[in-house]
């Protein structure tokens, strides 16, 4: 009996205009090792918006975005143990990878040089990969997320993106250790997690903005300790050499230096946004201080399962703003003025049939 790919719905980009429109497409009949997944929500991440538009210039038409998925099983493999139908669960960056180099041995499937993303790429039957703006999706079991009890859907969501692009750099770089001053560069999807997540380790967090307007919000809303305006010289000359490490969340050319002089000696700045054009960094600061500069890219499956536990524990969601699917154009549109606070997230489940 011939295997059948299954049907499927959502919103794909077709140009460079970025705009979405109604597509249907085709996933892969459930193999023995997959699970096939209804979405239920997905969030919109600033990946989605470059994507769509081809600003990295590597997109594949039609796109379909989106890679923060949180669904319900709705069938598994004949090898699946782990899940079963009816199950709660996340879809992130990433579906694939080769599964047997050293990077992918060591649980960092995001370096792997075969990893297959969730939309945009290639997969491993030699068809386009779609994301989660569609009503459902088939991944190896491998890169399906057990979705804690104690984390709502909706808020829960970005962190299968926004949230383990903080969480990963944080626990690589050392920047968890309570008391330690850390500053978040950026209050938007990441920075304003980056928040959330550095008081939930213990640190003192101080918010790095170009707009005074954001001081209110992050420390009244988000909990952070301290706001600096990052174009203000004499608060930054009072800030001078006060912080241990810095989570640079800005995605729009920026200089470097301002953040250096912040740091104490040893201090690490860790950049994490994607600017579309290169960043001009200034070695003085970084010898005189023995200062560090890194960079980042989301985590491996286990360690994003231990970033939505850690959430889950300790009550981290993203802000969010849900909207059905016929808002998805609009909410792009906002998102590339950075008019949301701080995600927007789409209730696909309820609002596809709309399309």
């Amino acid at each position: 009996m011939a295997v059948l790919p299954q049907k499927a719905f959502g919103l794909a980009a077709t140009d460079t205009s970025g705009v979405l429109s109604p597509f249907n497409f085709s996933r892969r009949e459930n193999g023995a090792d997959d699970v096939t997944v209804k979405i239920l929500y997905c969030g919109i991440c600033h990946s989605d918006l470059h994507s769509a538009t081809n600003e990295w210039g590597f997109t594949k038409y039609p796109i379909v975005p989106g890679h923060e998925m949180v669904g319900e099983v709705m069938k598994t493999g004949e090898n699946v143990e782990k899940f079963k139908v009816g199950d709660r669960v996340g879809v992130g960056v990433l579906v694939g990878s080769c599964k047997k180099c050293d990077l992918c041995e060591q649980d960092l499937e995001n370096y792997c040089p075969e990893l297959i993303l969730t939309y945009n790429n290639t997969d491993r039957d030699g068809t386009m990969t779609y994301g989660g703006f569609s009503d459902i999706i088939v991944v190896d079991q491998h890169f399906v997320l057990r979705f804690p009890d104690n984390l709502p859907s909706a808020g829960g969501a970005p962190l299968l993106c926004a949230g383990i692009t903080v969480y990963s750099p944080m626990k690589y770089y050392g920047m968890t250790e309570p008391g330690k001053h850390l500053g978040v560069a950026g209050l938007g999807g990441l920075g304003h997690i980056a928040v959330k997540l550095g008081k939930a380790f213990g640190l003192k967090v101080t918010v790095i903005s170009t707009s005074p307007k954001k001081k209110a919000e992050a420390i009244e809303n988000l909990g952070a300790d301290d706001f600096l305006v990052s174009s203000d010289p004499v608060q930054l000359k009072a800030a001078t050499g006060t912080m241990d490490f810095i989570i640079d969340t800005i995605a729009v050319m920026h200089h470097l230096t301002p953040f250096l002089d912040l740091l104490k000696v040893n201090g690490k700045l860790i950049t994490v946004g994607l600017p579309d054009k290169p960043l001009e960094l200034a070695i003085f600061p970084l010898v005189l201080g023995r200062k560090l500069v890194g960079g980042s890219n989301n985590g491996g499956m286990k360690e994003v399962q231990e970033m939505l536990d850690f959430c889950g524990e300790h009550g981290v969601t993203a802000d969010v703003e849900v909207i059905r699917m016929d808002y998805v154009n609009t909410a792009m549109e906002r998102l590339a003025k950075a008019d949301v606070r701080y995600r927007f997230v789409i209730d696909v489940a309820n609002s596809i049939a709309d399309l």
